[in-house]
């Protein structure tokens, strides 16, 4: 049975492929253009229930097609994917309606992950006392001031405030290796380098999975309510829009 209709339009005959064979084995049905004015042209003539856009292509930029599909087909979701990510393009396609802003590489298990939260019917508001006993430990998935950059293997990252940036992961990715028990920060970390593991997350069978820093920066702040939250989001929140960060942290130059 088809889930839905998805156009990619990416100029790496590798992506495209990619999420064909991805996807298409999860039952979406598939088109794929290279160029721009193609995926427009394609919106024009017929209804797509997701269109996965590359930033860099061969005619027209990326943002340019969010915005000119956010107005031929408002209701067809859109996912920004870049090899090139920037807090502006983020905060911009965020701004022009995307669902997401992603970085590629990223794995099978990924993409099929952001199909599901797309596809997903049952909406994103959280019960308002939820909110209220959470509401410093959890982030909001979509929020245009300060738009989360998703990374490899289910982390993220995110400016906040006084130059300090979020860095957390997303629990719905991280879901498919099995039910997730605990969080366990690596001990004596001062510094976290972009590409190597901050923490680990364990699962009920005992699997432990490293989980990659997005950025490098230096520690400032932890977030002390992780387990409790991932609790909570797990037993009845987990597909309503939010994410779970795990430390705040101070930029620093790869230097």
């Amino acid at each position: 049975m088809e889930k839905g209709k998805i156009l990619v339009l990416d100029d790496d005959p590798v992506v495209t492929l990619s999420c064909k064979r991805i996807l298409g084995a999860e039952g979406y049905s598939i088109t794929t253009v290279e160029r721009g004015e193609d995926a427009l042209n394609k919106l024009a003539k017929e209804d797509f229930d997701l269109l996965i856009s590359d930033v860099r292509l061969p005619d027209i930029n990326g943002m340019v097609v969010l915005k000119e599909a956010r107005v031929i087909k408002p209701k067809t979701d859109v996912v920004i994917i870049t090899g090139y990510p920037t807090l502006e393009d983020a905060r911009e396609s965020t701004r022009l309606g995307a669902f997401e802003y992603i970085e590629k590489p990223f794995t099978p298990d990924f993409m099929i992950n952001v199909a599901k939260k797309i596809f997903d019917t049952k909406g994103w508001i959280l019960r308002q006392a939820f909110i209220d006993e959470f509401r410093d430990s959890i982030t909001p998935l979509r929020d245009k001031e300060n738009p989360v950059i998703f990374y490899k293997e289910g982390t993220w990252a995110r400016p906040v405030k006084d130059g300090l940036w979020e860095i957390g992961c997303d629990l719905r990715y991280l879901m498919l290796s099995g039910n997730l028990m605990y969080v366990e920060f690596i001990r004596d970390i001062v510094k976290i380098e972009a590409g190597k593991p901050f923490a680990r997350i364990f699962t009920s069978s005992g699997h432990g999975s490293e989980l990659l820093s997005p950025m490098n920066g230096e520690l400032r702040e932890v977030n002390l309510k992780a387990n409790d939250v991932m609790v909570a989001l797990l037993k009845d929140h987990l597909s309503e829009g939010w994410l779970l960060w795990l430390a705040r942290v101070f930029p620093l130059s790869s230097e």
